[in-house]
């Protein structure tokens, strides 16, 4: 099985982007995805998520994206706080 590599966003946008350009020379897709080197439901995949956006939109992205996550650890985290800290001020050990 071949090894799958990680594309860093401002790849996929170049990859996005040469992709565009042969099918403007008049290959077909399928042509092009295959010299960018992904299958074609990666291709459709990653066009649909970074498909309009430019280089600097995807790098905020990916930023608020690991922000969201970093909050959300934060959130569960304090709400399993508080739910222990509701038990032992019960007396329910």
């Amino acid at each position: 099985m071949a090894k799958r590599k990680a594309h860093t966003p401002e790849e996929i946008v170049a990859k996005l982007r040469q992709v565009e350009v042969l099918v403007g020379q008049g290959k077909s897709v399928a042509e092009g995805v295959r010299s960018i080197g992904v299958t074609e439901p990666t291709y459709y995949r990653w066009r649909t998520e970074f498909g309009g956006l430019k280089l600097d939109q995807v790098k905020r992205l990916k930023e608020l994206e690991r922000e969201n996550a970093r909050l959300r650890k934060a959130v569960s985290d304090l709400t399993l706080d508080n739910i222990i800290l509701k038990e032992a001020a019960s007396g329910k050990y």
